[in-house]
């Protein structure tokens, strides 16, 4: 399993911390993403979040679905996931390395939100043909990261973590232009409009990218 922070220090009740934020813009962030993809389904798909953490993400689309399934590279991440998702009879959370993908099915939708590229350490355009190779034909692809205008209130959410012992102490010198950086290394990166649209059109699919909320800039390729 490869090494990666989240496993080892950002995960199960700390991972869980990080979402009760007191901040009200990124708790508007945070809805923004989930209703973006929940206005796509149709209540009939198999979906797939890589990087799901405790479930979060897929108890609130569960509902919209035929069936959510969700790995995490972090055993006490999936243990907490599994008590937090116990009443969702249609939502299953695996360990699995995000990086060691192997799934025999495909999924109709499969998502990669909430900044994952970053999270899991991907080269950006070889981890979307990976992506497109668990999406049956069809199916639709959601990737996800901040947009530039969220940048000051993305900050006051890692300083509000670092507040509660969740993360390091943020290197202000270190953190700009996207990136921020913590004094215990943590450092979270985005994929800007550009990168996206990028990414999208060296994939071969169908693509759309678009601003959510000026907080998410959205990845949607269509598997066609």
């Amino acid at each position: 399993m490869k090494d990666n922070y989240y496993a080892k220090g950002l995960n199960s009740q700390k991972l869980y911390q990080v979402y009760q934020t007191k901040l009200p813009r990124v708790q508007q962030y945070l809805d923004a993403e989930i209703s973006f993809v929940r206005k796509h389904l149709q209540g009939t798909e198999r979906v797939l979040e890589l990087g799901a953490g405790y479930g979060r993400i897929m108890k609130e689309l569960a509902s919209g679905c035929k069936e959510i399934i969700g790995i995490d590279i972090s055993p006490g991440n999936v243990a907490f996931g599994v008590e937090y998702l116990k009443n969702i009879p249609n939502a299953r959370l695996h360990v699995m390395d995000a990086h060691d993908l192997h799934f025999t099915e495909t999924f109709d939708v499969v998502l990669c939100i909430q900044n994952a590229l970053s999270a899991m350490k991907t080269q950006p355009l070889e981890y979307i043909k990976k992506i497109m190779d668990l999406t049956t034909p069809g199916g639709v692809a959601f990737v996800s990261s901040y947009s530039a205008k969220f940048w000051e209130h993305r900050l006051a959410w890692f300083h509000e973590q670092a507040g509660k012992g969740l993360l390091g102490e943020i290197d202000l010198e270190q953190s700009k232009d996207g990136v921020i950086v913590c004094k215990d290394g943590f450092r979270s990166v985005t994929n800007s409009l550009e990168d996206l649209d990028a990414i999208g059109s060296a994939s071969g699919y169908t693509y759309e990218v678009s601003e959510v909320d000026d907080s998410s800039a959205f990845l949607v390729i269509t598997k066609r």
